[in-house]
């Protein structure tokens, strides 16, 4: 029998200990499933971990309601994947084959059973995380979404689900497959849409009703008073979120987009300690994350603080929906934003061809194709090699005259030597042209005088760098840029905390920081020792 799971840990079946089973069946109940009974719904919270004893489990297919995958699950594995430590909901509904027995155990009986056999922790996780990147990989899940490929809502979702590691099967609006899933769930053919399951219609898949269906707002466990609240989901609150959650605090870390921030945007990070062949901004935090919610830190996704305010026991912030979340200390982590251009029909197009991530679900729409890549910071030229694996060419536009003194050596070098790349200097976009989606953009290079046509659908703008420090003004002091001031610089009695007590700031979002994402690891990491300060003072 073959095992569920996506590399050589699952597939070697790795068990659990018998202690660890004993522990099961101390704090959990045994439960019997007859043949051909559903143990688990696609789209239910995954709020118990299950066990096998004996039986078969196999995984159905939404489509035609058969087994899945040449595989099934049995005695001494356990159901489930990362939404069991997340608290969201499941994305495959699991049937058995035969009379299975099985122990279920709660899931935050299950946490803290981790946090006390740690070697438990370590074969659940391995397990866990492996089936999702399997599942996000090969688009196992119940969740679905039709629509035409140049469709906005289409994009943001996808874009959403891929950044977020939500595993989601998409299809072309016009594909077999989305004309069977429109007749089995009565939707009119030619009409996009998304599924959970077979007959669960989401009539609005934006990243808000996803994250709500899926679990990733918290909605639910947002009240009451947290030690610390950790505002930005980029490598500093990443990392402060692991911190925080060793340390024994009661830790929540809000995100506006997705987990990894503007560092989740790079398709590969090679100068960062510990990995030779490199990593992506999205893997590193997506590990990070994982890491601290087995330490008890939760993550609500998208949520963005839009005000602050000072309370007898410590702060609340209001969030974007009117919600509030209030904690004894706050972190800034809110890094930075790409600066908009200012260029005419620019908001027109975003989303439809102006993109400020490049990742693999943008990649795909760009297949074949002539992109354009506009700055001159490593993550510009991270997004142009990476481009460069699929588009037909990338054509880097940079203002200056020279990338020397902006970007890592290593990767200019590597950009003069692709083929597939052209860098023009002394350049910059002046007008963008198509009708519901870009189809080209107007360049001039300033040296020559000269416009000139590049046919195009896909732009990615990776310029400057704007704090998101706006909800903070009036509570901490901010430099001229609206960068935030610490330590000395804002009359500070520790180095990271802000000019408010109890206010602390980290990573690129603070004045004077070096923006690379290890020392953004490294501040978010050596500022919970300021916040236990505080909190427990």
């Amino acid at each position: 029998m073959e095992s569920i799971g996506g590399d050589l840990s699952e597939m070697r079946r790795t068990p659990l200990h018998e202690r660890h089973v004993e522990r099961l069946r101390e704090l959990g109940e045994r439960k019997s499933w007859s043949a051909g009974e559903i143990v688990v719904q696609a789209g239910d919270r995954a709020e118990h971990f299950i066990y096998v004893e004996d039986g078969e489990v196999e995984v159905l297919d939404p489509l035609t309601g058969e087994r899945r995958l040449n595989a099934t699950l049995g005695a001494t594995q356990f159901m489930g994947e990362m939404a069991m430590i997340s608290g969201g909901a499941w994305f495959l509904t699991m049937r058995t084959v035969r009379p299975t027995h099985g122990i279920c155990v709660d899931r935050h009986t299950l946490l803290d059973l981790m946090r006390e056999m740690p070697e438990m922790s370590d074969i659940v996780l391995s397990v866990f995380a492996a089936r999702r990147r399997r599942m996000v990989e090969e688009g196992d899940s119940m969740l679905q979404i039709v629509g035409a490929e140049e469709d906005r809502a289409l994009r943001a979702a996808l874009a959403f689900a891929g950044r977020n590691r939500l595993p989601v099967r998409s299809y072309p609006l016009d594909s077999d497959e989305a004309r069977t899933l429109a007749k089995r769930s009565g939707v009119p053919e030619g009409e996009p849409f998304a599924l959970i399951g077979e007959d669960e219609r989401l009539k609005d898949p934006s990243p808000a009703t996803l994250s709500r269906r899926f679990g990733l707002d918290m909605d639910a466990e947002l009240d009451g008073l947290h030690d610390v609240l950790i505002v930005g989901g980029g490598p500093a609150g990443v990392s402060a979120g692991v911190y925080a959650g060793a340390e024994g605090l009661s830790a929540v870390v809000v995100e506006d987009l997705t987990i990894g921030g503007q560092a989740g945007t790079s398709s590969r990070i090679e100068n960062y300690m510990g990995f030779p062949t490199g990593i992506s901004g999205a893997d590193l935090c997506w590990r990070g994350e994982v890491q601290a919610m087995k330490f008890g830190t939760r993550f609500a996704v998208p949520r963005s603080a839009r005000s602050i305010r000072k309370t007898d026991e410590g702060f609340c912030v209001g969030l974007d929906d009117g919600d509030e979340i209030c904690a004894k200390a706050v972190v800034v982590a809110t890094g930075v934003q790409y600066r908009r251009l200012p260029i005419d029909r620019l908001e027109e197009f975003e989303g439809a061809g102006i993109y400020y991530a490049a990742t693999e679900v943008e990649a795909r729409f760009c297949k074949d194709t002539e992109v354009v890549v506009i700055g001159g910071g490593n993550s510009a030229g991270q997004a142009a090699m990476f481009l460069s694996r699929t588009a037909g060419h990338v054509h880097v536009l940079v203002r200056g005259s020279s990338l020397a003194d902006s970007m890592s050596d290593y990767l200019l070098s590597r950009l003069e030597r692709e083929e597939r790349v052209t860098i023009h200097f002394e350049t910059e976009m002046t007008a963008l042209h198509g009708e519901e989606a870009l189809e080209a953009i107007t360049v001039r290079d300033k040296a020559a005088g000269e416009e000139r046509r590049i046919d195009t659908r896909a732009v990615f703008v990776m310029v400057g760098a704007a704090p998101n420090t706006g909800w903070l003004e009036g509570h901490a002091d901010l430099d001229e840029r609206g960068f935030v001031l610490t330590g000395g610089a804002a009359g500070a009695e520790m180095s990271y905390e802000t000019s408010c007590p109890g206010i602390f700031a980290v990573g690129d979002v603070r004045a004077g920081s070096v923006k690379r994402v290890a020392s953004s690891v490294g501040e978010g990491s050596v500022v919970i020792s300021q916040v236990w300060e505080r909190v427990r003072a």
